[in-house]
């Protein structure tokens, strides 16, 4: 006999891929019937605050921008498994604080790496 659970994840699987699939094909046709076709000038700007653009709306950002965007990214992540690592911290003994203590050394090596690198200075 199959686990219901498992009866209840394939519903909501198929669900979810129904909604998707539903939304990617039929929601210009959704939007038509509900919204209309109303054009207005302002709408047909690049922007619907008002104000008048300046300038071109491709800029190029420095590439440190985004490095240091991705180094952000991953020391959170990182503080969530070291968060998660301090609550089991009594069950893990002595092999649980090396393994943490490892894993510390190698987020100080990347970051040290990063600092020569150049990365975490903004100009």
């Amino acid at each position: 006999m199959i686990a219901l659970g498992y009866l209840y994840a394939a519903i909501f699987f198929l669900g979810g891929c129904g909604f998707v699939l539903f939304s990617l094909f039929f929601a210009d046709t959704l939007n038509a019937l509900f919204m209309g076709k109303r054009s207005m000038k302002n709408k047909l700007t690049t922007y619907e605050s008002g104000e008048t653009p300046i300038g071109s709306a491709w800029v190029q950002y420095p590439l440190a921008f985004y490095i240091f965007a991705l180094l952000f990214v991953a020391f959170d992540v990182d503080i969530v498994f070291i968060l998660s690592w301090a609550v089991i911290f009594h069950q893990l003994s002595w092999f649980g604080f090396i393994e943490i203590v490892f894993f510390i050394g190698v987020l100080a090596l990347g970051l040290v790496y990063a600092w020569r690198k150049g990365v975490i200075r903004w100009i």
